[in-house]
């Protein structure tokens, strides 16, 4: 019989999608925050922008964001802009929202518990939807 050389390959040969580690998913996307995935899905359910402060008392205040409210909320700064308004305040049920409307974006919000005893200054009007 022929002397035939059988090299083994070492390296091992996969098919089909490599399995990636938790590790390997974490580094080749970039780790963003909570505030910025929640800000992304804000923004993408509606037209109006949340700026960082305001989704940071999203977040500590537990405001529902809801997409009933937050179709209200664009309603109401539809509401705002018909009436040439630009800093508004807009009640909505449990919360209340300072509004550039001009820029389409949430400033604040403040829940029900602390709005007791607030005063709301530098607005041009308010919107109770």
């Amino acid at each position: 019989m022929n002397d035939i050389d059988i090299k083994r390959i070492s390296t091992p040969i996969t098919t089909g999608i490599p399995h990636r580690s938790p590790q390997d998913v974490a580094d080749s996307t970039s780790c963003r925050s909570f505030k910025d995935i929640l800000q992304e899905r804000i923004d993408t359910a509606t037209g109006v922008n949340f700026s960082r402060h305001a989704i940071n008392r999203v977040m500590e205040r537990e405001i529902d964001l809801s997409g009933e409210n937050l179709e209200r909320l664009n309603e109401a700064i539809k509401l705002a802009e018909e009436k040439g308004l630009d800093d508004t305040l807009i009640l909505l049920d449990e919360a209340a929202f300072i509004v550039s409307v001009k820029n389409n974006t949430v400033i604040t919000t403040v829940n029900k518990d602390e709005m007791t005893g607030n005063v709301f200054t530098n607005i041009d009007g308010t919107v109770v939807i």
